[in-house]
């Protein structure tokens, strides 16, 4: 049970559509939590949404926003400005735009930079400062097995990710002594409605798959226990990935990525 008393008594979730997101809010709100939902499409957020009112009778608000905008920023903090939010979840990165880097287009590769970095350090600016002036507070950010190796389709992405991890640890520092609470939570394959719709093969021999109820329960549970938690399933990949000969590592994840993705590289 995630404590309201310290990360309450709301909470903002950047991605809170559908998959691991929507599991943040269900569970959440179990817990009593009035939320802030956000995500890109309206149909699956307004859907959340009302799902959770329904079932657990809590104050949710929603926002259909493109984070790599950057108004969506001051959309989100300014429906919050009225309410304390103890919790941030950043649960909104993707490879929106996947592939090898010389074929692609910065434009694109920069959408993928703005929605897991740029956005995100923005709101975790935003409602860190304000947590850091109670004394109280958390902040998860949804990492990825990608940024512990590079790869063809993921280079900026797994960058971008590894980035986010290196960041969760400085801040982790920077806050513990002011009672807030940062956590980058790792996760793998995860069998999220998206993964769905790009096609992922999740019977991939030794290739440990994830769903999103129990990703969202393993995350809160590991609030406290920041600055780096992995989902249980993926703690021998980040074993195998932390092997000196780099070139072998990147080598062999791409054999992998080619049986999970079709189109790889």
């Amino acid at each position: 049970m995630t404590d309201l008393a310290k990360y309450g008594p709301w909470a903002v979730i950047a991605g809170g559509s559908e998959g691991v997101g929507a599991e943040f809010a269900d569970q959440l709100a179990a817990d009593g939590f009035h939320l802030l939902l956000v995500a890109r499409k309206p149909g699956p957020l307004e859907e959340t949404a009302e799902k959770v009112r329904s079932t657990h009778g809590v104050e949710v608000r929603t926002l259909s926003a493109d984070l790599t905008d950057p108004a969506a920023i001051t959309r989100i903090t300014g429906a919050t400005a009225d309410v304390e939010v103890g919790l941030l979840i950043y649960n909104a990165g993707a490879n929106s735009y996947g592939g090898p880097f010389l074929q692609g287009e910065l434009e694109g590769f920069q959408g993928v930079i703005d929605l897991n970095l740029t956005a995100m350090l923005a709101l975790t600016h935003h409602y860190g400062r304000q947590m850091k002036e109670r004394g109280r507070g958390g902040i998860i950010l949804i990492g990825s097995l990608a940024g512990y190796v590079g790869c063809t389709s993921e280079s900026i992405y797994g960058g971008v990710k590894a980035f986010s991890r290196i960041f969760a640890e400085g801040l982790w520092s920077e806050l513990r002594e002011y009672g807030v609470d940062v956590l980058e939570f790792v996760l793998g394959l995860t069998r999220t409605p998206a993964m769905v719709r790009a096609g992922l093969n999740f019977d991939v021999p030794g290739v440990a798959v994830t769903e999103p109820a129990d990703a969202a329960r393993e995350a809160l549970d590991a609030i406290a226990d920041g600055p780096v938690q992995v989902i249980s399933t993926g703690a021998k990949v980040v074993e195998m990935r932390s092997i000196p000969d780099r070139a072998k590592l990147v080598l062999g994840t791409e054999k992998v990525m080619r049986m999970m993705v079709p189109r790889h590289g």
